[in-house]
């Protein structure tokens, strides 16, 4: 891939946002303004839908950077964001209104597009880690985390299990077809989110794909609630996962 190009900067409430391009691939860093070096970065995967500055991925960042003096960076996901869509994603979004209209079950829809667009976005993100620790505020050596939800764990978990410098990761939200194989091979530690009422994902699957996980650290997270009614309190929960695994990285390696 050719190399991380920044585009535009700015700043507001302690919070650099530089837009990025790597290889026609859109992205965004969030850092410090502060200028911390070393610290540590967590990488994000958005929703399916949604895109690299979706009021979620921008309020994670908000709270991994203010609250933790982090680094966070996450691209827009093949067929999103500034991304064009191929008629590949246009005849699967088409496949996945048409289910929905007819009332059917768009799990397997969504399970397939989602493992087509992991296989282009995993090494997307591994050239990003690449690039990312390049920069002299990162750095080779400092801890990474993960963090995505629905489309983002079905990008993440691939990424996660054959990325050995994701150290911890927070996932939920998915089906466990293709991707429990692959969970079987993460053991770091993982934060994982489940809606108990949601109306695509049973319960039955949900639970599957969390217990598919290797880890020795696991922590289930079970609210009430429909698919997209995810408590916002969720978020800091994974950003204290995060300050007390990378954190604890840091402290340790200082």
């Amino acid at each position: 891939m050719d190399s991380l190009q920044f585009t535009a900067e700015s700043s507001s409430n302690g919070v650099i946002e530089r837009d990025f391009i790597m290889d026609r691939v859109p992205g965004v860093l969030w850092s410090p303004a502060s200028g911390a070096d070393l610290a540590p970065l967590v990488l994000m995967g958005h929703g399916g839908g949604n895109h690299k500055k979706h009021p979620a991925m921008s309020g994670r960042a908000q709270r991994l950077v203010t609250g933790c003096g982090f680094h966070v960076a996450v691209l827009d996901a093949p067929g999103h964001g500034d991304r064009p869509r191929t008629e590949h994603d246009e005849a699967e979004i088409a496949e996945l209104f048409r289910a929905r209209a007819a009332g059917e079950p768009e799990g397997p829809i969504v399970v397939r597009y989602n493992d087509y667009l992991a296989a282009l976005a995993v090494p997307e993100y591994r050239a990003l880690l690449d690039a990312l620790q390049a920069l002299p505020e990162i750095g080779a050596d400092g801890p990474v985390g993960y963090w995505g939800i629905n489309m983002g764990t079905a990008i993440g978990v691939p990424f996660v299990a054959t990325e050995p410098r994701i150290t911890a990761a927070v996932f939920g939200q998915h089906w466990p077809d293709v991707l429990a194989e692959k969970a079987q091979r993460i053991t770091i530690p993982i934060e994982f989110d489940l809606q108990w009422d949601d109306e695509h994902i049973s319960r039955e699957e949900g639970l599957a794909l969390f217990d598919a996980f290797a880890s020795k650290e696991k922590s289930l997270h079970v609210n009430s609630g429909r698919h997209k009614e995810l408590p916002r309190f969720e978020a800091d929960s994974a950003v204290r996962f995060f300050a007390r695994h990378l954190g604890e990285a840091v402290t340790a390696s200082a």
